[in-house]
Formats: C-alpha cells, structure tokens, sequence
C-alpha cells in the first residue's frame, strides 16, 4: 500500500542490502568477516 501511495521509496536501501547479500554468497566458506568487510566499504 505505502508503495503505491508514497512519493519516497526505499530502493536505495534494497539496493545496498542486496549488494551485501551478493558479496556474502561470493565469500562464503573461503573468508572471514574481515575480508567481507573490507570488500562491503570498498565498493
């Protein structure tokens, strides 16, 4: 509903959290949180 009624969106947001979510899936079992972390404030 609030997306149709809305004029603000929060596409920025997803678009963040999906691009995390991405860097993870390529991460998992080869790294630790500190790689993940340096890979997530590098781009």
């Amino acid at each position: 509903m609030a997306g149709l009624t809305l004029h603000w969106g929060s596409g920025g947001t997803e678009g963040a959290v999906n691009r995390i979510k991405k860097v993870k899936r390529q991460l998992y079992g080869r790294a630790g949180f500190e790689l993940l972390r340096k890979m997530i404030l590098l781009r």
